[in-house]
């Protein structure tokens, strides 16, 4: 077995400026509260650890943005189109 110790050199030692800096390490994730259970998980997170939720990133509620009164008017426009289809009037 090779011991790489054997193969360091004098002066093989990095300077300060060949070090990586802090604010190119790439360990720290940033968090985000989860849509569900509010816990902090990482915002690349597929699924959340606590409450086991799926996070889709953007996702948001569909009805979130629509008024009651619209959302109303869709159902009874529905129900209209429906009630054409199912009683033949023409």
């Amino acid at each position: 077995m090779t011991d790489y110790r054997d193969f360091e050199q004098p002066g093989d030692e990095l300077n300060d400026w060949e070090y990586p800096d802090e604010e190119d390490s790439d360990d720290e994730s940033e968090t985000i509260p989860c849509p569900h259970c509010g816990a902090d998980i990482y915002e690349d997170a597929v699924q959340c650890p606590i409450c086991g939720q799926y996070v889709a990133p953007g996702a948001r509620n569909l009805w979130a943005s629509r008024s009651a009164w619209w959302v109303l008017l869709g159902l009874l426009g529905t129900g209209a189109v429906l009630w054409v289809l199912l009683t033949g009037a023409p």
